[in-house]
This record gives C-alpha cells, structure tokens and sequence, in this order.
C-alpha cells in the first residue's frame, strides 16, 4: 500500500539508528542510576532525536527515523520497558562490542508505549516527512535473551509478540504509517523453520492492524539460504543489507523470483569511507537490469543502522543516497 507524500519511485529512508549525540548518552546513564523517571528520561532525550532527524531531512531523507536515540541497545531498550525481563550480565558481541543480555524471569507482558513518545516528538521536528518506527522483532528479543520462565522457545517469541503488538496497536491509534520489525538474529539461523516462527510472530504482531507500510528489516549472514521463504512473511517490504557483501544477493533476488519491495542496502555501515552517489546508482542499475523489482518497488538505505559511525560520515553517506535518487528519478522518469 502506498504511503501518501513520498515519491513515486526509489524513496531513501534510514534503517533505524543514528549517530548518538552527547545528550542522549547522559540521558541513558542518569536514568541507569536511577535519577530520573521514565517520562524525564524521553524529555532529556528530545534534543538528540531533534538533531538526528534534523540531520536526516537537511540531506533530504524521505522517511526518516527519530534516530534511536533512547535506545542503549536494540534488544535491552525493549527488555527494560516489558513485564517479565530482567536485565543480566555483560555478553560480548563481537570485537569490543558488548550488550547486557535480558533473561525472562516471567511471563512477557506489555506496560506502557515504550516507542510513541519519541516517535511523536520526531513526527513534531520532521518538517513534514514521513517517520518511521522501528521495533526490535520477537524472534531477535528471544534469540539474545536467555529464557528461565516459559521453557520453550516458540513460546517465548509468541509470548513478546503478543506484547509488541499491543505497542504497535498504539502507534497505529496516534498515525503512524510505516512500522519497521527488525529481526537481524534471523540470519544467523537461515533455516526454512526459523523463517516460518517469523511468520508466526510477526502474523500475532501485525494482522488486521492498518498499517500502510509494514518492512522487515533483517541484515549480513547467509540471507540467500532463506531468501525465498522470506517472501511469505506478512509484510509490505524486506530491507537487506547488500553493499557490505558486494551486491552478492543481486542474482538470488532472480532465482526466487523476488516480488516484493525491497530495502536496498547500498552504504556499507562497517565502513568509513564515503559511496559516491555513482557508485550506488551503478549498483541500483544493476538490481534494475534483473528485472525482478522496478523502481516504484526499490527503497534506497544503508546496509544497517548508522550508530556506530561519525556523525558527519553517517550523513554524508545518507546525502550521497539522495543525489543517487534524484538521479535516478530523473533518469527513469520519476520527477
């Protein structure tokens, strides 16, 4: 279903995060001592989502992001906010990189809104442009959680579903039109079964709900092992990364016959160095000539959020996405 006010063909979007700004970082240590209440917390926050989005429209962004900015980590953001989650011990990721692991101590219930408040105020400083919400998925929430409580795995995906759509219930109540899921731990399982739990969550998470434009985002891993299953996933559109892997995806796209929208990952996220707006339209080209997905289908993004990059390298890569649309727009006759 189509989203009023964007353009007709390749629309540039974010996958979700953003550099974090200095206002944000204090914010998450004063509320993890304990000095300040939940709704404190989203006000202190609100300059740092107002420089993130402002950011994102300057470069002319179509559907942007309130930058995550909350968010200490994807999964524990969500785990803090949920009945039945106790935050553990400090887990390696990769490199230096580490998260507190959640651990279900009891049943998973939802509370309150854990994303409207800062979605609201980005809507509020977006100038007119489409924002999105991004949500961790229920099968990721599970996979980087340790369960003590249900004892089944299937059922704890079910049991944080069923919360996350009582989340997204809200958000739809107040407007919002696009919802991102994001479910990056599914590649590191790409087997036909896991992409079938998916389903089943994301059906708990989203059926019947109006929402306009409903994407999942999953990134990196062996993606082309799973990439026709994912084509039965209730959703509008799948966002993968490619540029990071060298657009190997391209050809698989063909095989399976890909009929969906698809989230093109075309700056790599792991990377300093900055694509030219060239370098992606050569590659949008390429997608173009497997004649699988046209250009009304294609949404241009990063490979994966931006969080772990310079500001300024994070936004001139979303600036060499907009030339590369415009671009293209004007070639295939989309002005």
């Amino acid at each position: 279903m189509a989203v009023s006010g964007l353009p007709k063909a390749f629309v540039t979007t974010v996958v979700g995060s953003y550099p974090k700004f200095p206002e944000a970082t204090e914010a998450i240590k004063k509320r993890k001592r304990g000095e300040v209440s939940e709704e404190e917390f989203h006000e202190l926050v609100k300059p740092a989502i107002e420089r993130a989005v402002r950011d994102q429209v300057e470069v002319g962004i179509d559907v942007v992001s309130d930058g995550e900015q909350s968010r200490e980590d994807m999964v524990v953001y969500f785990a803090e906010r949920l009945r039945g989650f106790e935050i553990g011990d400090w887990v390696k990721v990769f490199d230096n990189v580490y998260f507190r692991k959640p651990v279900v101590v009891n049943r998973i219930e939802f509370v309150e809104p854990m994303t409207l408040r800062d979605w609201l105020f980005a809507k509020s400083v977006a100038s007119g442009r489409v924002v999105k919400v991004t949500i961790t998925g229920p099968y990721t929430m599970t996979d980087w959680s340790f369960d003590k409580f249900y004892g089944d795995r299937r059922e704890v995906v079910l049991a944080v579903a069923r919360a996350l759509r009582r989340e997204v219930e809200e958000l739809v109540k107040h407007g919002a039109r696009v919802i991102q899921v994001d479910e990056p731990a599914l590649s590191t399982r790409p087997l036909r079964e896991e992409v079938e739990l998916v389903k089943e969550a994301l059906e708990e998470m989203l059926k019947g709900l109006p929402i306009p434009k409903k994407i999942v985002h999953i990134c990196f891993g062996r993606i082309e092992k799973i990439l026709g299953y994912l084509l039965d996933l209730p959703v509008d559109q799948i966002d993968l990364e490619f540029k990071n892997s060298g657009f190997r995806l391209l050809p698989y796209l063909k095989e399976v016959g890909f009929d969906k929208e698809l989230g093109f990952g075309v700056v790599d996220v792991h990377s300093l160095r900055i694509e030219t707006p060239q370098e992606i339209i050569e590659a949008v080209e390429k997608l173009l000539r497997l004649d699988v997905v046209g250009p009304e289908k294609i949404w241009l993004d990063p490979d994966c959020g931006l969080k772990r990059l310079p500001r300024e390298v994070a936004k001139a890569k979303l600036r060499s996405i907009v030339e590369a649309a415009r671009e293209l727009r004007r070639r295939y006759g989309y002005e």
